[in-house]
């Protein structure tokens, strides 16, 4: 793609703290964003071009959308795949990742049949539509399992753990709506590939190892605290997963260590991922830049890692909702090699994503020191006033 004094233009359905994030990396490389947000003055809107204030759903926003720009992309998977599909048609603005990758990961159970079906390990699995079937699968599962909302569901959300048989009718209860049982997978820990799709090119970063508590991602690790071997066979599966997708751009692969050594599928992101933040000060290339890079259809960066890195989320710790206003970042900021990232939300509540720390070391064999101390740093901080 050529470049011009106002450059190319990328249209993202989203402006989270993805979007956000997005505009930060487009912007030396001379591209231009415009986000479409349900949320007037959405987190991305004061680094980028311009914001359409309208519906992931809404298709007459998303053709104004790709009216006025080169290429569409989205920053959150509850972008209407159809309507995508449909304004491409009608604009010739292509779409990436295809709108039918999107479709095919929006559906939990549909997404691991596709997957299962090209060879990737994934944990056993069943579709259940009543506490009748839930309850028959669980039998070929064994309990504890994993239930699933098959749409929907991020940060724990739609999640719902059943210990044994007296939890079946709350669990189905709970999700109300078409699912899927997992069985419950013994894992040494959780990983995550951020995997790279270009114009003929592929490519992953380093593995990164992740650790959630309430199903929420609270940090992560990098490169995983893993052996050669077990890294290796991650990175394998990842490309293995990237074969199955369609079109351009970043994927967040999340995966199981278990504890023979093995690697499962857990679920797949079509866009860049929040296990994949710490890119940004510890690659060369972020996972940003890489799927504007990707999207635009430009040459892919390299992945490699600068140094060890960690971060940490920040996450709302109050139950009520109030404007954001968070105290101790003076130690944030005041500490060699860490670094704060403020995703601009003006409201904060219980466990709500509102920013990360990163930090960076300069020894392989002190990562366990470098997660102690992005935690101290992170645990400083507070809403509550």
């Amino acid at each position: 793609m050529t470049r011009s004094a106002s450059g190319p233009t990328v249209g993202v359905v989203g402006g989270g703290q993805l979007g956000r994030m997005l505009g930060e990396a487009a912007a030396p490389l001379g591209v231009e964003l415009v986000v479409a947000d349900p949320t007037p003055d959405c987190p991305a809107a004061p680094v980028v071009c311009d914001q359409l204030v309208g519906g992931f759903e809404d298709e007459s926003t998303i053709r104004e959308l790709a009216e006025r720009t080169d290429v569409l992309t989205f920053e959150i998977e509850l972008a209407d795949p159809d309507a995508l599909e449909r304004v491409a048609e009608g604009t010739g603005t292509p779409v990436h990742p295809a709108p039918e990758t999107l479709r095919t990961i929006q559906d939990k159970l549909v997404q691991k049949r596709r997957l299962a079906e090209a060879g990737v390990p994934v944990p056993e699995f069943r579709g259940v539509d009543t506490a009748d079937e839930l309850r028959e699968a669980c039998v070929e599962l064994g309990y504890p399992a994993m239930l699933k909302a098959r749409t929907g569901g991020y940060d724990g959300r739609g999640n719902v753990p059943v210990a044994g048989p007296e939890e079946v009718e709350a669990a189905m209860a709970d999700i109300a709506g078409p699912a899927m049982v997992e069985e419950m997978v013994d894992f040494e820990r959780e990983l995550a590939v951020m995997g790279c799709l270009g114009d003929g090119e592929r490519d992953t970063f380093p593995v990164t190892e992740t650790i959630h508590r309430e199903e929420i991602l609270r940090e992560s690790v990098a490169p995983a605290r893993a052996g050669e071997t077990v890294r290796e066979r991650a990175r394998d599966i990842a490309l293995d997963v990237l074969d199955v997708m369609d079109g351009r751009g970043v994927f967040g692969i999340e995966l199981f260590e278990t504890s023979d050594d093995g690697i499962l599928l857990n679920e797949i992101a079509p866009r860049p991922h929040n296990s994949g933040h710490w890119t940004i000060e510890g690659c060369h290339t972020s996972q940003f830049e890489q799927h504007i890079r990707a999207v635009v259809g430009e040459p892919l960066g390299t992945t490699g890692i600068r140094d060890p890195t960690v971060s940490a989320n920040i996450l709302g710790d109050i139950a009520e909702r109030r404007d954001a206003v968070m105290d101790g970042e003076e130690d944030v900021l005041a500490t060699e090699r860490a670094h704060l990232h403020w995703y601009g939300k003006r409201e904060v509540y219980e466990l709500r994503k509102m920013g990360h720390i990163t930090m960076t070391g300069d020894d392989p064999d002190n990562r366990d020191t470098l997660l102690s101390d992005v935690r101290e740093l992170r645990d400083g901080l507070t809403f509550r006033g």
